[in-house]
C-alpha cells in the first residue's frame, strides 16, 4: 500500500474517531441537561410566565433591538476590512438575517451560508464574504475573551462540584482568556508581520484602532445580552450574576454544538442561579428571553428572507425574458 493510501486511511479513521467522540459528547451533554431540568415543576414555570406583563417586557425588547444593531455592525467593520462598497443599511440587513439564522440553526447555515447567499447576489466576492465572516467571529470572541476573562479572574463564579471546575481553575481560565484578548490587541498594534495563518488560512491583522473598535462593540453587546436576561429575572439576581451565567453558558453552548444552545443555557442558569430564585422562575425568564431574542426575530427573518428570494427569482425571470 502506498504512503498516500496510508495517509488517506489514517484521515478516514481520525474523522470517524472525531465523529464518534462528538456524538458521545453531545449525548453526555443531553444527559446532564435532562438531569438538571427533570426536577423542574412546569406548572410553576407556566405560572411564572403568566406573571409577565407586556409593559415589563418592553425594556427587554428595546435592549434586544440594541443588541441586534450592535451585532449587525460587526459586518460594517467587515465592510471596512474588506473594502467592499455595499450600502450600510443593506449590510446591516444581511448581517441581521445571518445572525438570526446563526442563533437558531447554526453557523454553517446562518453565519456562513446566509452571508454567502446574500452578499454574492450584490456582487461581493466569496473571498470578501469570508473576510466579513472572519471579522464578525473575531469581533464577537475578542470581546468575550476580555470580558469573561476579567470576570472569571477577579470574581470566579461558584460552579457545582460535579462539574469538576474549581474556583482557581476558573481563574486560570480567566487569565488565559484575558491574555488572549489583550494579545490580539497587542498583535494588531505592534506586529510588523500583518498576515497570520490560522488553520491554513491567511488572516490580515487590522489596525489597533480597528481592533479597539471591535472590542468595544463586542463588550457592549455581551453586557446588553446579560442585561436583557437580568431584566426578566427577579431583583435578587444582579446584572453581574446574570452576565457571568450567560458567559459560562455561551462557551458551554459553543462547545456542545447544540443548535441555539437548547437546554445548555437553561441548565447553566438553573445551576448557577437556582440557589437565589426558584428554578421555575429562572426557566420562565429564559423562555421569555428565547421568545424575544430567538423565536420572534426568526419568524420575521424567515418571512423577510422568503420575500427577498421571491423578489430575486422574479427579477431573474424578467432579466431572462
Amino acid at each position: 500500500m502506498t504512503t498516500t493510501a496510508h495517509s488517506r486511511k489514517r484521515l478516514v479513521r481520525w474523522s470517524l474517531v472525531k465523529r464518534v467522540a462528538g456524538l458521545a459528547f453531545v449525548a453526555i451533554v443531553v444527559v446532564l441537561i435532562w438531569r438538571s431540568l427533570s426536577g423542574i415543576d412546569w406548572n410553576e414555570v407556566l405560572g411564572a410566565l403568566k406573571s409577565y406583563r407586556f409593559i415589563t417586557l418592553l425594556p427587554a425588547m428595546g435592549l434586544a433591538c440594541l443588541s441586534f444593531t450592535l451585532h449587525a455592525s460587526f459586518d460594517l467593520l467587515g465592510r471596512r476590512y474588506t473594502g467592499h462598497h455595499l450600502g450600510a443599511w443593506r449590510v446591516m440587513l444581511i448581517a441581521w438575517l445571518a445572525y438570526i439564522f446563526n442563533l437558531n440553526v447554526g453557523a454553517m447555515i446562518g453565519g456562513i451560508g446566509m452571508r454567502l447567499r446574500l452578499y454574492t447576489r450584490f456582487g461581493i466576492s466569496a473571498s470578501q464574504v469570508a473576510g466579513i465572516y472572519t471579522i464578525a467571529v473575531v469581533t464577537n470572541w475578542t470581546g468575550y475573551m476580555l470580558l469573561a476573562g476579567a470576570m472569571f479572574l477577579w470574581q470566579p463564579p461558584t460552579l457545582p462540584a460535579s462539574w469538576g471546575i474549581s474556583g482557581w481553575l476558573l481563574q486560570v481560565l480567566g487569565a488565559v482568556m484575558l491574555l488572549a484578548g489583550v494579545g490580539y490587541l497587542v498583535a494588531c498594534g505592534l506586529l510588523r508581520q500583518r498576515s497570520l495563518k490560522v488553520r491554513g488560512r491567511s488572516f490580515q491583522l487590522p489596525t489597533l484602532r480597528f481592533a479597539i473598535g471591535q472590542t468595544v462593540i463586542s463588550v457592549v453587546n455581551w453586557i446588553t445580552l446579560g442585561a436583557i436576561i437580568n431584566l426578566l429575572l427577579p431583583p435578587e439576581v444582579s446584572l453581574p450574576m446574570a452576565l457571568t451565567a450567560l458567559l459560562v453558558a455561551a462557551v458551554a453552548g459553543a462547545v456542545a454544538h447544540i443548535p441555539a444552545g437548547i437546554g445548555v443555557l437553561e441548565t447553566v442558569f438553573v445551576v448557577m442561579l437556582g440557589h437565589l430564585v426558584p428554578e421555575s422562575t429562572v426557566v420562565a425568564a429564559l423562555i421569555c428571553y428565547r421568545a424575544i431574542y430567538y423565536l420572534l426575530p426568526m419568524v420575521i427573518a424567515t418571512a423577510l428572507y422568503g420575500w427577498m428570494e421571491l423578489r430575486g427569482a422574479r427579477a431573474a425571470r424578467v432579466g431572462r425574458a
